[in-house]
């Protein structure tokens, strides 16, 4: 079996592919800190629960902490005794091309999510992934990342603002019923959630002028849906994405060898 896994910097996901679908999917918060044999006693638990009992063989990681997958490599190497791919990596290759500026490291989870887009969708896409940070991915007609754009995450804009201004609360991100709040909270849930429909439309509008083509607008990540429930942002909501990506990349290298 197949274990994929999207370190990104708030939260960790692991999931279980049998040869001919997910299986299981659980999530963990980031942390360096955490051993191989803790990230082992946790997942082989997890698995038990499950009832999974076939053996990992392969394991693929897209990480955006790199102090993270050093023990990652360690799990696989311990514990499931197999060299894990690690997207980024020279030895990890594409099937898409990547056309940037020269000596630019793009983030794995952007690229791994290009993959999965355009085996989904095909070319010509905006990816917008609501993360840590809210990225918008370009995909070209031929499948290829060409660049992007990178504005400050949800939650991390709410904690800035809270942590900026004291006598502002913390808040929970939700659709407001009006635009215009008549209390503190509403107020700030109003400017987070109308604030960020309005980056997305705004920035995606520039990109689709930009490109010059006719693009399809996938929203994934955890707030997605949310979003998609103030106007007509996305095409469609992929929320398994990353995986999706993983596991493509992982077969791919498989056929190269």
């Amino acid at each position: 079996m197949l274990l994929c896994v999207d370190c990104g910097n708030t939260n960790t996901v692991f999931s279980i592919w049998d040869g001919a679908r997910f299986v299981a999917t659980w999530r963990a918060s980031t942390e360096h800190q955490r051993t191989a044999d803790q990230y082992y006693v946790w997942l082989s638990s997890l698995m038990a629960l499950r009832k999974i009992d076939a053996k990992i063989t392969e394991v693929i990681i897209s990480s955006t902490v790199p102090r993270v997958v050093f023990n990652l490599r360690v799990l696989c190497n311990r514990y499931f005794d197999c060299r894990p791919l690690v997207v980024g990596k020279p030895e990890c290759r594409l099937p898409v091309d990547v056309r940037v500026d020269p000596g630019t490291l793009v983030g794995p989870d952007r690229l791994v999510n290009t993959v999965a887009g355009n085996d989904l969708h095909g070319g010509d896409l905006i990816i917008v992934d609501f993360g840590t940070a809210t990225t918008f991915d370009v995909v070209d007609i031929d499948g290829a990342y060409i660049g992007g754009v990178i504005a400050p995450g949800v939650n991390l804009s709410m904690e800035a603002l809270h942590m900026a201004a004291a006598a502002l609360p913390h808040v929970d991100v939700t659709r407001p019923e009006q635009v215009i709040g008549r209390n503190t909270v509403a107020c700030m849930q109003a400017g987070i959630f109308w604030g960020y429909i309005g980056l997305v439309g705004g920035i995606c509008a520039r990109i689709r002028a930009e490109h010059g083509r006719p693009m399809k607008v996938i929203g994934t990540g955890g707030l997605a849906p949310l979003f998609a429930t103030g106007e007509d942002l996305f095409d469609t909501i992929e929320e398994d994405l990353t995986i999706h990506g993983l596991r493509i990349i992982n077969d791919y290298n498989k056929d190269i060898t």
